[in-house]
């Protein structure tokens, strides 16, 4: 029964350790998005008064001081913008195409917790039943039902732990995918603004 024990307390201190891993992985996410949005809207409300005076060296003056993902694809549209319409799309295109892994950083290792966790609280389960039918085994009609049920009441903790810790994750990889998502079609329509004040301003 020790051993089917310690297997519970190992397993439980896994479950534990990635709970811990798939919070902080949650808490920069919301941070980050946050972070970018705010950054967003005054960045484009300062770079559109600085593109429509023709002031572009301005403008990259504000998009190399406010890193971001917006300020690094208008920094390529102003440096490009001798180009034809297509060109400035093409290389903000590319640029968008960079920013997308920082978007998703850790977001897969969340929705593997997510899968991982449950999968880990059952193993626990079925080693600590082991252990507990290992036990009846062991004293047969002799053995305490009462120490059985405590031993099975413990292994099922481990699968409760392991659904308690999937369940948010797999809410916020959702709904982080999806503001990932929204964020680069959000990107494209960024470009095309941008691409229009730019030719705007040269024709």
């Amino acid at each position: 029964m020790n051993i089917g024990m310690n297997t519970g307390t190992i397993i439980l201190s896994l479950i534990g350790l990635i709970s811990v891993l798939g919070i902080s992985i949650i808490i920069e996410r919301l941070l980050y998005f946050k972070k970018n949005k705010a950054d967003e809207e005054k960045i484009l409300s300062r770079l559109k008064t600085s593109l429509e005076k023709g002031y572009y060296e301005e403008a990259l003056s504000i998009c190399e001081s406010n890193p971001s993902v917006i300020s690094n694809l208008m920094k390529i549209g102003i440096e490009h913008r001798h180009y034809s319409a297509q060109v400035i799309k093409d290389r903000i295109t590319d640029a968008a195409n960079l920013e997308i892994p920082r978007m998703e950083k850790n977001i897969s290792t969340l929705g593997t917790i997510a899968h991982i966790s449950p999968l880990l609280g059952l193993l626990g389960t079925v080693t600590g039943n082991i252990q507990a039918f290992g036990l009846l085994g062991n004293f047969g009609v002799g053995a305490d039902p009462a120490l059985l049920a405590r031993g099975i009441a413990e292994a099922l903790i481990t699968t409760a732990a392991g659904i308690v810790v999937s369940i948010p994750a797999i809410v916020f990889y959702n709904y982080l995918v999806s503001r990932v998502n929204h964020t680069i079609i959000q990107l494209e329509t960024r470009v095309g603004d941008l691409v229009l004040v730019l030719k705007g301003r040269h024709e």
